[in-house]
């Protein structure tokens, strides 16, 4: 029961089965501590304020500076109202630490079992008022970030900019105590480390500075870490994996929800997912190291190669939406109609070779490309899974691509053989399309056997007819009441609720999910857009190495096969102990945006040191300059994911044009027109094919951090 109250001390059960759209100023209203309402960011004034501020700029009483200097002063005052009441209640809380840690001096001297559990006890009470401030630090937070992104979109302003600039750099900040809630990690540290030396570890007193990987079994202190991994959005490595993915999370997650996930989820359908995962980036990889043999075989030029990898993700483009708008109907179908069309396209593939036919080459890897089931994999994760394993899926979803990308050329590395079977060729060419065909013939067979069908519209009855009985209860209660007329007062209150609902929150029809690309794009700010463009620039850099490879190494270098395949799987490799550094170590020392920044650095480095221009090109000056720009750019991916699942509309977490799909497209449309710029850049001799293909990438490049650090302040 204990356990219980920490997670829904903050609102009564019924108010966490609301709708899940609901917009923030009613979820604001009904999720504050009574006792501290007034104290919290006045939410519906500031959005009044926006509104009433807008119309006067269209009549033209007011001019935009002097909008600006109103609403930044009013933007002060709510925020010293609530940094004045964080300090008031962390000297009260500090208070009775130190109270308690005269107790606990007299106890170590004097030992009491009795007076040691209540002492535990005093603690926790200490830290269950602890988690009611941190919970109003968040609500708090989240309300100034959305009424700033509110003041942009409606005046089409950077205010964002302007204000985080002069605010947050001023030594005097009070926007850091309500965003880097400074003064909060002295008392978090404070309890932790009391509840964790009382605890009974074989009458031992172990600190948590000297065991830090001792698990704190206080369910107290895991509630206090999740909510300050929430307000600093501190990470650990399967977080910071999970980002990948990009799946958005609710800001304000309901039980509702939660009881949704968990009867949808079921964990062999979820293994298929990530098995399909892992092999379509096989399946896209496998062919690198000898896509420009092959198309030398089928007469066509080297450079061709960049067609024959490129026409893969032509058809992803594709493929995304309809695979997307489908996955709002079933899993199980689409997942079935992707393995039959990525078995067909294998085959085609494989049998270009004795058909002498690059048509048909070329029609297979499009094939291929239509078979692809991502925006399923993702979506299942997201509507499927519980929330708290959903990071960890997200997770498994990066590992399976990440594995699946090293094990792409390294496959081909182990098929150097030929030999013939009733006039069909088998070849380091035609080989992974038929290992592929028979690998994903198998995945059909293992789907068909185990994958679960997860209900889509009854759960949804079955909640809302829960709901429904909940509010047949609060309505039997009510007829118990007696029927008292409303005062003036509360006639007011009323009028004024009702004024706020209709002119103010947003319609049921603005929250819901976007239905069309143009109603998505429509709902991108100049952030998100800026952050859809490094996704581009990282993605086109990446796939302009890879896909280029074998020709580039083969051309300076006189590299087989064997090597390059080498080469790339060792790339692969370096995804997840990247990702664990930066999610472990780097990410929980500097912000997001600053990582963004020095990884976009990074990647400018890679491609500069990239370029060959007087000096004979070598191996190590290729290596060397490609690992730095794929480990640069696999940083930044995980960072520029996670600053977009922030700043991107809610609208865009589900339907079929989610935030998801939009990050796909941008990265499969980079993809596609670098490997159409290798195929171009081949017509200009295989001698100045790298600088060529180097130099949009470097041009984008720059452009994604002119474009960062116009957008820098808005990232806070």
């Amino acid at each position: 029961m204990y356990f219980k109250k920490i997670f829904i001390f903050p609102v009564e059960y019924d108010k966490f089965r609301e709708i899940k759209m609901v917009a923030f100023g009613k979820k604001l209203k009904e999720r504050q501590i009574q006792e501290w309402q007034g104290y919290y960011i006045n939410y519906k004034l500031m959005k009044k304020k926006v509104k009433q501020h807008a119309n006067q700029i269209e009549a033209g009483a007011l001019d935009r500076q002097q909008v600006l200097k109103d609403f930044s002063w009013m933007l002060d005052n709510q925020i010293e109202k609530i940094v004045l009441f964080i300090l008031e209640q962390q000297g009260l809380l500090a208070s009775r630490i130190a109270q308690l840690n005269e107790q606990q001096d007299f106890l170590q001297e004097h030992p009491d079992t009795l007076k040691i559990s209540e002492l535990r006890e005093a603690y926790r009470a200490v830290g269950l008022d602890l988690l009611k401030l941190l919970h109003f630090v968040e609500m708090n937070a989240i309300g100034l970030r959305k009424i700033l992104k509110k003041f942009d979109k409606r005046f089409g302003y950077r205010f964002t900019d302007y204000y985080v600039k002069t605010r947050a750099n001023h030594p005097y900040s009070q926007l850091q105590q309500v965003f880097k809630h400074v003064g909060l990690g002295a008392v978090i540290g404070a309890i932790s480390r009391n509840l964790a030396e009382l605890q009974d570890r074989h009458g031992s007193y172990l600190s948590i500075y000297d065991h830090p990987a001792l698990p704190l079994q206080d369910p107290v202190v895991d509630s206090i870490k999740s909510a300050v991994d929430r307000l600093t959005h501190s990470t650990n490595f399967l977080h910071f994996l999970g980002q990948h993915v990009f799946i958005m999370q609710e800001e304000l997650p309901t039980t509702a929800e939660e009881h949704i996930d968990d009867q949808r989820y079921h964990f062999m359908s979820l293994l298929l997912n990530l098995a399909n995962t892992f092999l379509y980036m096989v399946n896209t990889y496998v062919i690198v190291p000898t896509a420009d043999d092959y198309s030398m075989s089928l007469g066509a030029a080297a450079t061709v190669c960049g067609i024959v990898i490129g026409a893969m993700a032509v058809a992803q483009i594709f493929s995304s939406v309809y695979f997307s708008a489908w996955s709002n109907k079933s899993y199980f179908r689409p997942l079935v109609f992707s393995s039959i069309v990525l078995f067909m396209g294998n085959v085609m593939y494989a049998l270009a070779y004795d058909l002498n036919s690059l048509a048909i080459l070329l029609i297979g890897r499009l094939l291929c490309g239509f078979g692809s089931a991502r925006a399923v994999n993702r979506r299942y994760i997201s509507d499927c899974v519980p929330v708290k394993i959903r990071m960890q899926a997200s997770a498994g979803f990066v590992s399976a691509s990440a594995f699946g990308v090293a094990c792409g050329p390294a496959l081909a590395g182990l098929l150097q053989t030929k030999f013939r079977i009733y006039n069909i060729t088998f070849n380091q060419d035609t080989l992974p399309g038929w290992v592929m065909a028979l690998a994903w013939f198998f995945y059909l067979i293992w789907l068909w056997i185990s994958f679960r069908e997860p209900a889509h519209e009854a759960v949804v009855i079955n909640i809302t007819e829960e709901a429904n009985a909940v509010g047949n209860d609060n309505l039997e209660k009510g007829l118990a009441q007696p029927l008292l007329l409303p005062t003036a007062k509360n006639e007011q209150n009323e009028e004024d609720d009702r004024e706020c609902d209709e002119n103010e929150e947003a319609s049921e029809e603005s929250r819901r999910p976007a239905n069309s690309l143009a109603s998505a794009y429509r709902l991108l700010t100049p952030s998100i857009k800026v952050q859809l463009l490094i996704y581009f620039m990282l993605k086109y850099a990446m796939e302009i190495l890879l896909s280029e490879s074998s020709v580039i190494t083969t051309y300076y270098f006189g590299w087989t096969t064997s090597r390059v395949s080498i080469f790339l799987a060792c790339l692969g490799l370096t995804v997840l102990p990247v990702n664990f550094v930066v999610g472990s170590y780097i990410s929980n020392i500097f912000e997001d945006r600053q990582i963004l920044v020095a990884s976009e650095i990074m990647v400018l480095l890679g491609i500069l040191l990239s370029f060959h221009i007087f000096i004979p090109y070598s191996v190590p000056q290729y290596v060397s300059s490609g690992l730095i720009m794929f480990v640069s750019a696999e940083v930044l991916e995980g960072v520029n994911l996670s600053l977009l699942s922030r700043v991107m509309s809610f609208r865009l977490s589900r339907g079929t044009y989610n935030g998801g799909l939009l990050s796909t497209e941008a990265g499969t449309l980079a993809r596609v027109v670098a490997d159409g710029t290798i195929t171009l850049a081949g017509y200009l001799g295989e001698s100045k094919l790298l600088n060529a293909t180097l130099l949009p990438s470097l041009l984008i490049c720059v452009a994604s951090i002119i474009a960062t650090c116009s957008t820098y302040n808005s990232l806070y």
